[in-house]
């Protein structure tokens, strides 16, 4: 009984190895020999070698950035990447008080149109691109003052590409504003943002305007340098 027991088990994790093969070589993680029927890993592991390495070497890049401007500013400061139509918090270096919003720690995802370094991110995208992502994600209202139709999103974009900084006024989160500025790769393409956020009790509109330079200069010297800002995500 024990041997039946032994042998039905094994069958089974030879069925769901069996499974997982399959499913790596329909997306073309593993190659099967024709003539020995021996499995072998394909290059597009070494592809996703190759982004989590420039995702590493982003963070490492842009952390001296982070934390100086976190020194000078005396907020938290934050480094953003698109990730599935959302901006995905990357690193972060807190403020003096040390508190955090939920959306401010790394892995941490959020809307988009709802956040100064999304809306940096959606200025990479064409009309029809933003149609999509609005028939995709919708605007959702997060707080009374997300922009939450097509022409006030178009409106603050338009505003924000000819200031070259974006702000961020208690449309994510009450009580909290920020100012980011767009990290571009080589081409100029944005692939990213460095936000300065605090509780409105200190980020006034005054104080938003006059870190703004501050944020854009970080920035654009972060841009200057040799690195691949590739987000990560899974070849297709």
């Amino acid at each position: 009984s024990t041997l039946m027991r032994s042998s039905a088990a094994s069958d089974v994790y030879k069925r769901q190895v069996m499974r997982m093969l399959n499913t790596l070589q329909v997306y073309g993680y593993v190659n099967q020999d024709p003539c020995t029927q021996h499995y072998s890993l394909s290059l597009r592991f070494a592809r996703l070698g190759c982004l989590v390495s420039e995702q590493t070497n982003m963070r490492d890049v842009a952390r001296p950035f982070l934390a100086e401007l976190a020194q000078r500013c005396q907020e938290t400061v934050c480094l953003w990447c698109e990730a599935e139509m959302e901006v995905e918090c990357t690193d972060v270096v807190d403020g003096p008080d040390g508190i955090l919003m939920v959306s401010q720690r790394v892995g941490a995802r959020a809307p988009l149109h709802a956040t100064g370094a999304g809306k940096l991110l959606l200025l990479n995208y064409s009309n029809q691109k933003l149609n999509e992502y609005i028939a995709v994600k919708g605007l959702r209202a997060l707080t009374p003052h997300t922009l939450v139709t097509r022409e006030a999103l178009v409106n603050s974009l338009e505003m924000i590409r000819s200031r070259g900084y974006a702000l961020e006024d208690e449309e994510r989160e009450l009580g909290a504003r920020c100012v980011a500025a767009p990290v571009r790769d080589y081409s100029g393409r944005i692939v990213g943002g460095i936000s300065v956020s605090g509780p409105t009790t200190r980020m006034s509109r005054a104080r938003l305007e006059a870190l703004a330079p501050l944020v854009m200069d970080m920035a654009a010297e972060l841009s200057r340098r040799p690195v691949s800002y590739t987000h990560l995500t899974l070849p297709t």
